[in-house]
Formats: C-alpha cells, sequence, structure tokens
C-alpha cells in the first residue's frame, strides 16, 4: 500500500530527531544538477506529492513549505492539498523566499540537512552564509529523504550507444582537443565535468537515464596529456564501443569511482571546475592541496553554437516534426467535427503517433502539455488519466509538445481554436502573437544578450497591462536536452550573468499569457541566431526562424495587426508552406494550404 505523505514526513521528522537536525531541506536535483530527474533522485516529489519539475521543500519539527514559481501554484495547491504542507510562492511581493525563511525560522546551534549530491558547491556556500546569519550550521553528508524512502527505485541501468554517425559533424577527438585548447587557456592539468549533457555532447554518445533526455548517467575527468575518464556503469557499453572510446584516450572507470579518482590529485595539479554544475558531495573529495580553477564548462558555450552541418539537420528535423504536426491537428479537427469524443490526452496521442512515423524519431523531447480553455492557464499542465478534460467545439486548445530526433530537438506551442472564441481570447492570442513577430524579426548588434532583447516580445502585452511569468526564451540542444544553456531570453535578474547571443545558437520565442480558470496563450518557435550585415556601428546579427508549422488565424483577432506583422505572419506561412507541401497529400495537404493562405 502506498504511504500517505503526512506518513512520510513523519518518517523524516523522527530520523531528524535522532540525528538531532532541525530542519530538512529538499531540491530539485541530483548529482548532475540535471533539470529532469531519473526516479533514484525524486526525493522532494516522493516526499511531497508535488511533481512539477522546480520545487523546493522544507521540514522542520513543526512545519512544512514547498516554494515554487507562479508556472505551478495551481498545480502545487491541488497536489499539496491535505499533505501538511504549506505552499509558499516564490517571486511574490512581501514572500519570503526559502533561505530567508530558513534564516528567520533557525535558531543559534540548529542544523539544516541538505544531501550533498543534490547541492551545487556555489549554493552550498550560499545557503551556509546564511545559516551563519542565524547562528545555525549545515550538514550535506546526511541523506534524510533517502534514509526514510525504503522502497526507493535504483539507478537506470538504460544502455549508452554512439550517435549516429550519419549526423556528428565533429568527431570526439576534435572536441576532445577544443576542451584541451580551453583547459590550457585555464593553465588547467585536469578538468571535471558531471552535467550529462555535457558529457554527451563532448562524447558523441547517446543514452536514456532521464526521460526525454537522450543522457547518461556519467562523470568524466580529463587531463592535459590527452587522457580522459568516462565514470559509468560499465554495462551500459557494449565492447566495442568501449573499444572506440580507448581510441581516442577515453577508459572506462565504474560511475561510483569519481571521488576515489578525485582524491588522487594532488598538490601540482589544477583543476578546472564549474562549481555551479558541480554537487558538494563531489567537491568534497577534492583534496584541498588540488588547486581549483572555478570558471563554466567550455563545453557548454561549444555545445550551444551549433554547426552548419548540425543545422541542416535541424532543418530536415523541422520538415519532419512540421509535417507530423499538420497530420495531427488535421486529423484532431476531423474528429472534433465528427463528434467524435475527444480528450486532452488524445492530442498527446495523436501527436506520438504521427512523429513516430517520422524517420529518425526516437521520443518526445518533454511531456506534452495539451490544455484546454481554463487549464491552458497552466503553463506547465499535464493531463492525466485520472484528470483531464473533453474537449468541446468551441474555445482555445494550447498544445506544447516536441520531438528528439537523431539531427535535433524539436519545442513548438501552438493555440488551436476548436469552434467559436471570445473577442477576449483573440485579442490575447493576437497580443502574444505580435510579441513573438517583433522578437522574431529583431536585430541586434554582436554582443547583445537575451535579457536586452527580452522586452521587445513583452511590449504589446505591457502596453494592454498584461505580463506573464516565465522567460521568452531557452537554449536547445542538437538531439540533447530541450532546455540548454548559456543563453536564454527572460528579464534583467540584478547580478545576473549576461550571455551574448552568437551565431549558431538555438533559442526558444515563447511569449505567453495565462487568465487562472480562463485560458491560456503560448505562440512557441525555434529559432537560429544568424549573421544579417556589417555597418559601420559593428556587425548585426539576427533570427532564423526554424519551426514549420501554421498558426491558427481563427484564434486571431487579425485586425490588431499592423501591415510589417501580417507581411511576417504571411512570409512565414509561404515558408511553412513551401517546406512542408513535398512530404504531404490529399487531406493534409490541403489543411496545410488553407491554414497557410495569404490574409
Amino acid at each position: 500500500m502506498t504511504q500517505p505523505i503526512p506518513a512520510r514526513l513523519a518518517a523524516l521528522r523522527a530520523a531528524m530527531q535522532q540525528h538531532g537536525v532541525a530542519a530538512v531541506l529538499v531540491p530539485s536535483a541530483d548529482p548532475h544538477l540535471s533539470e529532469y530527474l531519473p526516479a533514484h533522485w525524486q526525493a522532494r516529489e516522493w516526499l511531497s506529492g508535488f511533481s512539477g519539475s522546480a520545487g523546493t521543500l522544507i521540514v522542520t519539527a513543526d512545519a512544512a513549505g514547498l516554494w515554487t514559481d507562479s508556472r505551478y501554484f495551481a498545480q502545487a495547491t491541488q497536489q499539496l492539498a491535505g499533505s501538511g504542507i504549506a505552499l509558499m510562492k516564490l517571486q511574490v511581493p512581501h514572500a519570503a523566499e526559502h533561505l530567508e525563511w530558513l534564516r528567520q525560522h533557525l535558531q543559534e546551534g540548529d542544523v539544516l540537512a541538505l544531501a550533498g549530491d543534490s547541492v551545487a558547491i556555489t549554493t552550498q556556500r550560499q545557503i551556509e552564509r546564511r545559516l551563519a546569519e542565524a547562528g545555525a550550521t549545515l550538514r550535506s553528508d546526511l541523506d534524510l529523504p533517502g534514509a526514510v524512502w525504503r522502497d526507493r527505485p535504483g539507478l537506470p541501468q538504460a544502455p549508452v550507444r554512439a550517435h549516429d554517425p550519419v549526423y556528428v559533424s565533429t568527431s570526439r577527438a576534435e572536441k576532445l582537443a577544443r576542451v584541451r585548447q580551453a583547459m590550457r587557456r585555464h593553465d588547467a592539468t585536469h578538468h571535471l565535468l558531471s552535467s550529462l549533457d555535457d558529457i554527451a555532447w563532448l562524447t558523441n554518445l547517446r543514452g536514456s537515464d532521464v526521460e526525454c533526455n537522450p543522457v547518461f548517467l556519467a562523470h568524466m575527468l580529463l587531463d592535459a596529456t590527452g587522457r580522459s575518464t568516462l565514470f559509468v556503469a560499465r554495462g551500459k557499453l557494449d565492447d566495442a564501443l568501449v573499444a572506440a572510446l580507448a581510441a581516442d584516450g577515453v577508459a572506462i572507470v565504474d560511475y561510483a569511482a569519481i571521488t576515489s579518482a578525485l582524491g588522487e590529485l594532488g598538490a601540482a595539479d589544477r583543476l578546472l571546475l564549474d562549481s555551479g554544475r558541480v554537487v558538494s558531495a563531489i567537491g568534497a573529495a577534492i583534496a584541498p592541496t588540488v588547486t581549483r580553477i572555478e570558471a563554466a564548462n567550455p563545453s557548454t558555450a561549444f555545445k550551444a553554437r551549433k554547426s552548419a552541418a548540425e543545422l541542416d539537420h535541424v532543418r530536415e528535423v523541422m520538415r519532419r516534426d512540421g509535417a507530423a504536426l499538420v497530420c495531427a491537428f488535421r486529423r484532431l479537427e476531423q474528429r472534433l467535427a465528427a463528434g467524435m469524443p475527444l480528450t486532452e490526452l488524445d492530442v498527446d496521442a495523436l501527436l506520438r503517433e504521427e512523429r513516430s512515423a517520422q524517420p529518425g524519431w526516437v521520443g518526445e523531447s518533454f511531456a506534452t502539455i495539451a490544455g484546454y480553455q481554463a487549464n491552458g492557464a497552466l503553463p506547465h499542465y499535464r493531463a492525466t488519466p485520472e484528470q483531464h478534460s473533453v474537449l468541446q467545439p468551441r474555445g482555445l486548445l494550447l498544445v506544447d509538445s516536441g520531438g528528439q530526433y537523431f539531427g535535433g530537438t524539436t519545442d513548438i506551442t501552438r493555440v488551436l481554436a476548436l469552434g467559436e472564441t471570445t473577442p477576449e481570447q483573440r485579442r490575447d492570442a493576437t497580443l502574444v502573437l505580435k510579441g513573438m513577430i517583433a522578437l522574431s524579426r529583431a536585430r541586434f548588434p554582436k554582443g547583445a544578450s537575451g535579457p536586452q532583447l527580452d522586452a521587445l516580445a513583452r511590449a504589446p502585452l505591457w502596453a494592454a497591462g498584461m505580463d506573464y511569468g516565465h522567460g521568452t526564451g531557452h537554449g536547445v540542444g542538437y538531439f540533447l536536452n530541450v532546455h540548454e544553456g548559456p543563453h536564454s531570453i527572460r528579464p534583467p535578474v540584478s547580478g545576473g550573468t549576461l550571455v551574448a547571443l552568437e551565431p549558431g545558437m538555438i533559442s526558444s520565442i515563447e511569449p505567453g499569457l495565462y487568465k487562472p480558470g480562463r485560458h491560456g496563450i503560448r505562440h512557441e518557435n525555434l529559432a537560429v541566431v544568424i549573421e544579417a550585415d556589417e555597418t559601420e556601428f559593428g556587425e548585426f546579427y539576427a533570427f532564423e526562424t526554424l519551426t514549420l508549422c501554421p498558426f491558427d488565424r481563427r484564434a486571431l483577432e487579425l485586425g490588431l495587426l499592423n501591415p510589417e506583422e501580417r507581411a511576417w505572419l504571411d512570409d512565414y506561412h509561404a515558408g511553412v508552406r513551401a517546406a512542408l507541401s513535398p512530404l504531404l497529400e490529399d487531406a493534409d495537404l490541403e489543411w496545410l494550404n488553407r491554414h497557410c493562405a495569404p490574409l
């Protein structure tokens, strides 16, 4: 029988009392600081019942709180009901974020427990500084949630495979050489990697240890002489792959041996590591005599700039993905018109069926969000067999979905009018589209960053007294994680690092608007930064839109678009029609032509 949440919290509090701990902090993290976690490290969800991808749980002897952002307020309210855990809203006026709450509630001599395999080195330092203000201390050697989680899942054992050579434009040896050049610039003798997408990119390997992300559990240690060690379960790799890695100087050692290997480094060694991407439990294994060089992983920036060959594969993937979406949306529209019963779950099934028929398809790049009417106002909504809505021939359906293909990763959101819509819905959908068009058409100087461009997408909404609570764009990997750094398009953050947008970087452009209880709007395309022109004022860049799928103009108030915006929409649809027509026929082709016809 499944243990109820209050019983799990009671077991945790008993362990806290046994160890003299006043509070436990449970983040959403694993030893690789991944966004999406293998089941083995989903302790926060197990303890709280909240399944959102972002959240922090704090438990004391007499209180428990779950901190999350506006994307998850409605979901958390529902999932935390009856658990004894309070929803603590982030980025809300007069609400304390979790470290400030700890500072206010812990006393002199109190101890906070936090598993060291779930906190970055930099974050642990920040926590320790805040605790010191209250006279409290941190123990990162205690994993109390793990101690009471009796049926904790084991580590994933999925195989690791080489990325299909057809889609690999840069060899593993070349990538390793580039990283070693960066090591020399830092005067480093060794370099530690724990971030899974960096390791997958650098080794040209892929796995499936994390749902929807083709990565595998591993750490990697490079030295400046040409030798590398990949710490991964040996049983995941076949003999041929082990031999191919050895030919490039990469040895295979057991996943758990990373700490002992770091402990063997000596006083003459200089270790390059990204302290924001390495957990404190790994950092603690490094001898104090080793010189630490803390800087961003060089591979993160290399990985973000896609090569010309990779972009060619991505463009073809976008054609295939767009054709699949056209077929799925046409079938959805046909079934609804015929009066067939349909739910949000059917949308997910239709998309999967059509995408899986495309060449090179591997799986979804994230769990599909199909939110009808009010459910669309939940930015990270996910329909379940237990809770979902039935579609009706009226109102709006928000569909945010993506695919993993050998030649790239997709992420797209469209808002479909299932029938009659309200003037408010059409106005809102059009204002959001105006913001997307403004950012898509932007020209910007070399060196400009995403936070400098973010306001372009928000301006039409701001003019109407509205806004949205999430970022406007995130990086996207090449058959890797659907969310990828180091760049992003978001509001400026005080003290935040500004990462320049560079040619080859892929970003989503996805402004939105959410009205709880009514409807949600989000339009999303992927775009790549390209060189535009050079003037007396320097080099200028632009975005090339990659995503290929019509917008549903029935959801729009076209009179709100100015001539430039109407021209952009017509040009976009002309490009979609030209790219997808050769892949479609009969009813699907007719549907495409109808939705791409000039305004």
